[in-house]
């Protein structure tokens, strides 16, 4: 009886071992599609062909970043959309970043022309050594001791140099979501056969109406609304 068992349990061992030796680097063979006679007797082994362009189709493409693209926005405007290859934003958020950026320059400048010209002109020192250094633009009205005037200058450059501060932060902003909503678009799907057409129905107390019928690549049609 013992002997039986191990002899028996030998029997159901040893397929599995030379299973598991079977070495796992192996080519595994080309499909095949066999052919055989009215005996069971193979024929012929006709090798089947694999389409290439499945094959392409299964593979699974890397998706775009959305990640990759609001660092990139954030580091230079316009990188963004460059790397979701939408190339016609880039000049559209360069102008959006750069003007800001300029009229920030430009204010800021004459910002500090004027306080400089409202200082000597509120010292009342008309000494060439101050008056060189004032810009011939605000030359006249420190001469004619128009202070309150050339503060007025003064605050009108601040001012306007914080709002392009300002406008230039929400305009950068605005350049990272827009790319990073982009990217999560990129790998959206929209199937070619969505449709949305309109037909004749007959609603509730047999009325005429439409019906606004979305169709979709399942072939099911979804109904959105009728009108009387």
């Amino acid at each position: 009886m013992i002997r039986a068992f191990i002899v028996g349990l030998v029997i159901v061992i040893m397929p599995l071992l030379a299973i598991s030796q079977q070495p796992k680097d192996t080519i595994p063979k080309r499909p095949t599609l066999v052919i055989s006679d009215n005996t069971g007797k193979v024929k012929e082994e006709v090798p089947i062909r694999i389409d290439s362009t499945k094959m392409k189709d299964s593979i699974v493409k890397p998706k775009h970043s959305p990640r990759k693209a609001a660092i990139r926005s954030a580091i230079i405007p316009g990188w963004g959309q460059a790397y979701n290859k939408k190339y016609w934003k880039v000049p559209i958020v360069w102008a959006a970043v750069g003007i800001p950026a300029w009229l920030v320059y430009y204010n800021q400048e004459w910002y500090k022309r004027t306080s400089y010209a409202v200082k000597v002109s509120d010292v009342g020192n008309n000494m060439p050594v101050y008056l060189e250094k004032v810009d011939p633009q605000l030359l006249p009205l420190v001469t004619a001791k128009q202070t309150p005037a050339l503060i007025n200058y003064r605050n009108d450059f601040r001012k306007n140099r914080d709002y392009a501060i300002l406008f230039g932060l929400l305009f950068w902003g605005l350049n990272i979501v827009d790319a990073t909503v982009d990217a999560h678009l990129k790998d959206f799907d929209v199937s070619e056969d969505l449709s949305l057409y309109i037909k004749p129905t007959i609603l509730p107390g047999n009325a005429p109406g439409l019906s606004f019928v979305l169709s979709l690549n399942n072939n099911r049609s979804k109904t959105i609304s009728s009108l009387r």
